[in-house]
């Protein structure tokens, strides 16, 4: 159920707060997988200037924006001089209840 393309999925460790709103919280695991493309409104985990980040991806008029689901957090607008890689969509989030 969880894993629909397993030589592709991974399960991450979450550290932050950034997407809280999206049910997603410090501690939790979320299953990522690397075979899905990444699309506006979709959750992805990335790389960005080295260092993994779980945002939502938005378009807005050809930019594209890494977008926290925190209002503590701004979004970041993904420009040349940045080093962004999107690693994986995330797909599930497992946390205790």
């Amino acid at each position: 159920y969880l894993v629909k393309n397993k030589a592709a999925t991974f399960l991450v460790r979450v550290e932050g707060t950034s997407m809280e709103n999206a049910g997603i919280f410090d501690g939790d695991v979320l299953v990522v997988d690397r075979s899905i493309e990444a699309s506006d409104g979709k959750v992805i985990l990335g790389v960005l200037n080295g260092e993994f980040t779980v945002k939502r991806i938005s378009m807005q008029k050809g930019r594209l924006f890494l977008v926290p689901e925190n209002q503590r957090f701004k979004p970041i607008e993904v420009t040349e001089e940045l080093d962004f890689k999107s690693w994986g969509v995330v797909t599930f989030t497992l946390h205790k209840l």
